[in-house]
């Protein structure tokens, strides 16, 4: 049975919450949470979102200022802890059921800071090609991206409608091939299908709060958090993740008491669109053990 509504968040945005009970799944059973990325909207759960239903009941919700949840109330409220509140406050929504949090790219800084916050009734975790913070730090293998988000922050204040202007007529196509001469897509495992609603929905978001939010989310860090982590925790990654490198999700899993590492290899930023099977069968495994 799959339902959709509207939580509140702690500034009174509203946040776009799908969730899905399967009739053979038992209400006692934990719910699984699933997490975005940045600028994603539920994309890269196209397929997870099935599988995991067919064991567990599911919940998703997207982002303040993203998908149709609505703009920040609060403009001044868009870090991790933000979005972390958020997930608690669907928690509260949802009837505050025991929960999987489980996280994608950000979704894994995310997922932390909303364990930190509210650690009750949180079954287990699971961290889906992420890192514990200082995103903009470690993306590509280098600090040149958070060295650069000052002066495109900057820019981007002074001239608000030639950015907006220019994000929004970047073709579709275009940022795909981008994305396969970059290696971060493989034509050989992803369908372009899969990956187009994530450069549309990207297109409608608001320039100038992604920065902000991409700033936020690179001087943020959840690595005090990570021994003092107490549930079940599964970390997986790509061995050919260039947006997080997987030495990243390494150091993470070893840090956090009794976590399972997963590493796929060959696999990038987008591992639930490019190895289905492989992933469902992991979590299936995981989620049944707890």
């Amino acid at each position: 049975m799959a339902s959709e509504s509207f939580a509140l968040g702690r500034d009174g945005t509203r946040l776009y919450v799908r969730q899905h009970v399967s009739t053979a799944g038992a209400k006692a059973a934990p719910t699984v949470l699933l997490c975005d990325g940045l600028v994603c909207d539920g994309y890269i759960y196209r397929y997870l979102w099935d599988d995991l239903a067919e064991q567990l009941p599911v919940a998703h919700f997207h982002y303040r200022g993203h998908g149709r949840s609505g703009l920040p109330v609060d403009r001044e409220q868009v870090d991790v802890v933000a979005h972390a509140s958020d997930m608690n406050a669907v928690r509260d929504h949802l009837g505050d059921p025991e929960v999987v949090l489980l996280g994608h790219s950000l979704g894994t800084q995310v997922c932390l800071e909303a364990y930190r916050a509210r650690p009750e009734r949180v079954k287990a975790m699971v961290l889906l090609c992420g890192s514990f913070g200082r995103i903009t730090h470690t993306f590509k293998g280098s600090d040149v991206l958070s060295s650069v988000l000052p002066s495109v922050l900057d820019f981007s204040a002074r001239h608000p409608r030639l950015l907006r202007a220019l994000w929004a007529r970047v073709p579709v196509g275009a940022a795909i091939k981008i994305g396969v001469m970059m290696g971060d897509i493989d034509p050989t495992k992803v369908r372009v299908e899969d990956v187009e609603p994530y450069f549309r929905h990207a297109l409608h978001v608001d320039f100038q709060l992604f920065v902000r939010m991409l700033r936020e989310a690179g001087e943020h860090s959840a690595e005090d958090l990570l021994r003092q982590v107490r549930v079940p925790t599964l970390v997986v990654a790509g061995s050919k993740d260039t947006f997080t490198p997987p030495e990243v999700s390494v150091a993470m899993a070893d840090s956090i008491p009794g976590a399972r590492l997963f590493l796929i290899p060959g696999g990038s930023h987008i591992l639930p669109l490019e190895e289905r099977a492989k992933l469902s069968e992991v979590l299936r495994d995981f989620l049944g053990s707890l």
